[in-house]
């Protein structure tokens, strides 16, 4: 199976990316996770970006806040997919970030999820590797199944407490 390459642009960005990890391991979706920045370390983005492929990855997910090149740097250097995650800041609460990672120029595409939103980057990567991995789309659909499960049955306590 191939690899998620999961790089943020700074180590306070991991409680964030940890959502990431933790959904990959819950599937049993292997993973490496590095700092680089598209700003203090853009030799070794690159480099990482560049040889993502040869180096077994399948997807990358790049997680910044502020000026968040940091998926758009990757993707300038891969054709894999690149997922970005906008970081959330305490300046502009990390619309900076979205619309820096969403407005790629085109032929540069880059998918890009929620502010902090980590589960469904990892989920993303999760169903782009499964059109390879016949076991991930059974994970997938399982995990989809139990979700609504957990909803109806919120919905049904809710109904019998305030419904007459």
């Amino acid at each position: 199976m191939k690899k998620v390459g999961i790089i943020m642009g700074s180590d306070s960005d991991l409680p964030v990316v940890e959502k990431a990890i933790n959904t990959l391991k819950d599937f049993g979706v292997p993973f490496e996770v590095h700092v680089f920045s598209a700003h203090r370390t853009p030799v070794e983005a690159k480099e990482f970006s560049a040889n993502a492929r040869e180096n077994g990855f399948g997807v990358i997910i790049a997680a910044a806040g502020m000026a968040a090149h940091l998926a758009g740097a990757v993707a300038a250097n891969t054709t894999l997919p690149v997922i970005g995650i906008p970081i959330k800041s305490q300046n502009l609460g990390g619309m900076e970030a979205l619309l820096s990672t969403v407005q790629m120029p085109s032929g540069i595409p880059v998918a890009t999820v929620a502010i902090d939103g980590a589960v469904n980057s990892a989920l993303l990567a999760i169903e782009i590797l499964s059109l390879s991995e016949p076991e991930l789309e059974k994970k997938l659909a399982e995990k989809r199944a139990n979700d609504t499960s957990a909803v109806l049955s919120k919905n049904k306590a809710i109904e019998d407490k305030y419904n007459n």
